[in-house]
């Protein structure tokens, strides 16, 4: 899936997507990033709503994740369980959210559960980035279900 592909899923999938403006800045095996602009993610403080950088990391993640899967002939319903997010500085200005497998995830035996019990666990990082600063750290724990729990 391209980067425009990808981004005119999430616009007609996930709505608010479309509503914070986030764009797909790139697609790769291993990692996804996405963009959004300052302006409708805004606060009263005129930086990033703390919600609004949690909902990019989150989503680049899924995607990541919803990627992955879809390329390895995998159709599953992807959802988030856990997450936690760190706020390592304030945004204002435009942002991206880089997403990759955490580190201690097994990619194949996230493939093998979700091929032999029809669901599976894995863990996924973003990282926050804003005019060259790391402004925030997510993780979360993503669940898929199999095309027979669609």
């Amino acid at each position: 899936m391209t980067a425009a592909e990808l981004e005119t899923y999430l616009h007609d999938h996930i709505p608010l997507s479309r509503a914070m403006v986030v764009h797909v800045v790139s697609v790769a095996d291993d990692r996804i990033v996405l963009g959004a602009p300052l302006a409708p993610n805004i606060n009263h403080r005129d930086t990033v709503f703390g919600g609004s950088a949690a909902a990019v990391a989150t989503l680049a993640a899924w995607s990541l994740l919803h990627l992955r899967l879809t390329a390895a002939g995998l159709p599953s319903r992807v959802v988030i369980q856990s997450s936690s997010m760190d706020y390592l500085a304030p945004m204002a200005a435009d942002f991206i959210a880089s997403a990759v497998l955490d580190p201690g995830a097994d990619w194949d035996g996230f493939v093998r559960m979700l091929a032999r019990r029809g669901r599976a666990r894995i863990a996924l990082q973003a990282e926050l980035t804003c005019e060259g600063q790391t402004a925030g750290r997510f993780r979360g724990e993503f669940v898929a279900f199999g095309k027979d729990r669609l």
